[in-house]
């Protein structure tokens, strides 16, 4: 099958991983911790581990909160926008499928229209903000509550799944993943209709075939409708991975035809009547608006196809920052010292703020201005490595998000602020910078800062690039440069030039290798004799960073070799030793980097940041790797003192202007560069940009700001 170009996050994750090897998931990771092994007190961990909810649990908590809010303001619109009276053809009848949900000839419960508009520009009917407490009034900190072990299926479930897959010939090893999944009956539903398999992570269209033709034999065709709608979703779910957020319905289409879909419009159709997808038209001009134009002379919109997740979150992040974008101005922020960005945060509820690392330094600062003026303001970044870099000062978007960090929340679940700061925000997704904008009160001020320059989110979406491309609040651009040698190096990758710069204290290194084995065994060579020796940096405070998790210099290879040289052991614990180096995924788009203490029945237990984290057992294989090398876009948000880049010949084609950019600023006092690509460097640099992604939340926020037409 043909598919849309995959951004640099497609590597950076286990479940883009397992996209591309669902019969290998996590093939580089051993096995999970052994029950009985460690030696953690087994019962005291227990204990631990029932008087508090995960991270990640409270994370997902808080997504199903805010998702229930979401749907449940959308339903409390006024009516459905009445749009697409220009349409023909096959976008025509795409919104008469729609339609046919809406008025309840078919069924589809997941159908959501685009928010309507009212004269202004704004959504029309939204309903009630709550406003920020007073900070004289008490708040309740939002404290997660116990919980036990991690929600699993029933083992009557399990078996009565895995006596399916075995009967269809898939891997039984299957069983609890689709029993999570699909439910209680899930073994009902995998007999009535095969192909819901594909809504396991990890399963690809081919093996769902072979599942359904082995259930069903000759009932099962591939035009079967269960086959085609589970072809759609898939689709767009692939792509989401990938980083879009929807999908022109002629792509789709195209890539029906590719899995041997006899008719793919059919197909298209009867997806949405089913309510599998959404279909949207942004921007089609409604009919009042048209004048005496010519169907002929208006542009064309493209029809796009998405899925209610990501829906729900790009309408709902567009809707919040509307409302923080019209916020009127503060007069609380005329007491302080009016530089640039004061101005900007006293004007507008919204304002964006770009540049490098050095240029943090300004919104920080702000948001201290904000503290001496007696107003609650908040930093939340991408990682605890980055809040390590603050002193501690901040918070990460998942502890503010799952509430085991930052302030507390009001009774309809606003946080307790006036100014939130995000830095590192070209590392949101759609889905985080939604349930983040969400909880912002009224009359609260959002700052977005961060590097354009750097890779965008693992997940879907472009929020940082959508909401700076729209233009609608104020942009404020550092005039702060990043020092040193690499400092200039990296600012001359941003405007796609690779210099040579001067570096008398060996700041940046270039390391040439002629092969991939050259270069795994110079990587080792420099993280563990020549940069402690040369630069005083110790091997603990190094990252090698790489293009992909495969190929003989990718992740794997270089974590094997590294591993071997730094903490040589048999891998008691699932494949991991005490003081291995480690990087745990709890959620896409997530990386921690820790280290392993021990590992007993509860699972691995590791030191992240300071911070202890155990990881249940049945989760270590797909979801902890070892951390020695990450790839550029796991190390987004993060740096270290040294930063080893490691680029194999086969490396070249993994290679973009961004992904430079990101990987080459990661270290603080050094750079080396294992360089085995000759040419592809600089043509990376100088001509390859970041791979494009199909959102809507450009559109949506030029729809709901933008002034009213002339009548």
């Amino acid at each position: 099958m043909t598919e849309p170009d995959a951004p640099e996050a497609a590597d950076a994750t286990e479940a883009a991983d397992a996209i591309e090897a669902p019969d290998a998931t996590a093939d580089d990771t051993a096995e999970a911790a052994a029950p009985g092994e460690g030696t953690a007190d087994t019962a005291a961990a227990a204990a631990g581990k029932a008087a508090e909810l995960s991270e990640a649990e409270a994370e997902l908590a808080a997504q199903r909160e805010l998702r229930a809010r979401i749907e449940q303001r959308k339903a409390e619109k006024a009516a459905p926008i009445e749009a697409g009276t220009k349409l023909s053809g096959t976008a025509a009848d795409l919104l008469a499928a729609v339609r046919a949900v809406e008025s309840g000839e078919k069924s589809g419960t997941a159908f959501f229209d685009s928010p309507p508009r009212s004269a202004e520009g704004t959504s029309a009917a939204l309903a009630p903000r709550r406003v920020a407490p007073a900070a004289a009034e008490p708040v309740r900190p939002r404290v997660p509550e116990p919980a036990g072990a991690p929600r699993t299926a029933a083992p009557e479930t399990v078996d009565g799944v895995r006596a399916v897959l075995v009967e269809g010939g898939a891997p039984e090893t299957l069983a609890g993943q689709v029993a999570e999944t699909l439910g209680e009956r899930a073994a009902d539903i995998l007999r009535e209709d095969p192909w819901r398999l594909l809504s396991v992570p990890g399963v690809r269209p081919e093996q769902a075939d072979g599942f359904a033709r082995a259930l069903l034999g000759t009932e099962c065709g591939p035009g079967d409708e269960r086959r085609t709608t589970a072809l759609v979703a898939w689709q767009l779910e692939h792509t989401a991975l990938q980083g879009h957020t929807a999908l022109d319905s002629s792509a789709v289409r195209a890539a029906l035809a590719e899995r041997s879909v006899p008719d793919p419009d059919e197909a298209v159709q009867h997806a949405i009547a089913e309510g599998a997808v959404l279909v949207f038209q942004d921007g089609a001009p409604e009919t009042e608006q048209a004048g005496d134009e010519s169907e002929s002379e208006q542009p064309a919109v493209p029809v796009l196809l998405g899925l209610d997740r990501y829906a729900l979150a790009e309408e709902s992040l567009a809707d919040g920052l509307a409302r923080l974008a019209k916020t009127g101005a503060d007069t609380r922020w005329e007491a302080a010292e009016p530089t640039v960005l004061i101005r900007a945060v006293a004007a507008s509820g919204l304002v964006v703020h770009t540049g490098g690392e050095t240029a943090r330094a300004e919104p920080v600062a702000l948001a201290e201005a904000a503290t001496e003026l007696g107003l609650r303001a908040v930093i939340a970044v991408h990682s605890e490595n980055g809040s390590r870099r603050l002193g501690g000062d901040a918070v990460t978007f998942s502890g503010l998000i799952s509430g085991s960090q930052g302030p507390g929340r009001d009774a309809d679940g606003a946080l307790a602020l006036d100014l939130l700061v995000v830095l590192d925000a070209p590392q949101l997704d759609v889905e985080t910078a939604a349930m983040l904008v969400e909880s912002m009160p009224d009359g609260s001020r959002l700052v977005l800062s961060g590097d354009p320059g750097v890779l965008w989110s693992a997940g879907a979406g472009r929020v940082f690039a959508d909401v700076l491309a729209a233009g609608v609040c104020p942009q404020i651009a550092s005039r702060m440069p990043d020092p040193g040698p690499i400092g200039e190096l990296v600012s001359g990758i941003g405007i796609g030039e690779l210099n040579q710069v001067e570096a008398p204290g060996k700041e940046v290194v270039i390391v040439p290798v002629r092969d991939a084995g050259e270069a795994v065994h110079r990587t080792v060579q420099l993280v563990a004799d020549s940069v402690p020796r040369a630069i005083g940096v110790p091997a603990e405070h190094t990252q090698v960073i790489t293009v992909g998790h495969g190929g003989s210099a990718g992740t794997r290879a270089l974590n094997a070799a590294l591993k071997q040289r730094l903490n040589p052991g048999p891998g008691r614990f699932g494949g991991f030793d005490p003081g291995d180096r480690v990087a745990y995924a709890p959620a896409l788009g997530r990386t921690l980097v820790g280290s392993v203490v021990s590992a007993d029945a509860d699972g691995l237990h590791l030191d992240c940041e300071g911070t202890p984290v155990v990881v249940p057992k049945e989760r270590v294989e797909s979801s902890v790797r070892h951390g020695w090398a990450l790839t550029a876009h796991q190390a987004a948000g993060m740096s270290w003192p040294a930063a080893v880049v490691v680029l194999p010949g086969d490396a070249a084609q993994g290679l973009s202007r961004p992904w430079v950019y990101t990987a080459f600023s990661r270290g603080e006092r050094h750079l080396s560069v294992v360089h085995g690509v000759d040419q592809a460097l600089p043509r990376a640099v100088a001509q390859i940009p970041s791979k494009d992604r199909t959102t809507r939340l450009r559109t949506l926020l030029e729809g709901l700001l933008a002034p009213a037409p002339n009548p």
